[in-house]
């Protein structure tokens, strides 16, 4: 499975990690499917939503184990 970074995209998060969605919509990203979604990378969705990226990625991460 791949590891998921602070680079890598949300959409492509999603595609890892498929089960994840509940966990970003409980932090308040709920336009999951939009088009920041496609080009926007976990780092710059975090700092738009006031997210610890460290501990999102851990809980992330989980998912692709």
């Amino acid at each position: 499975m791949s590891q998921i970074t602070k680079d890598t995209i949300i959409a492509d998060i999603l595609n890892i990690a498929p089960d994840s969605g509940p966990l970003f919509r409980s932090i308040g990203m709920n336009c999951l499917g939009c088009a920041m979604a496609s080009g926007e990378t976990l780092e710059q969705a975090c700092a738009a939503h006031g997210v610890n990226v460290d501990d999102l990625l851990t809980k992330l991460n989980s998912y692709t184990n």
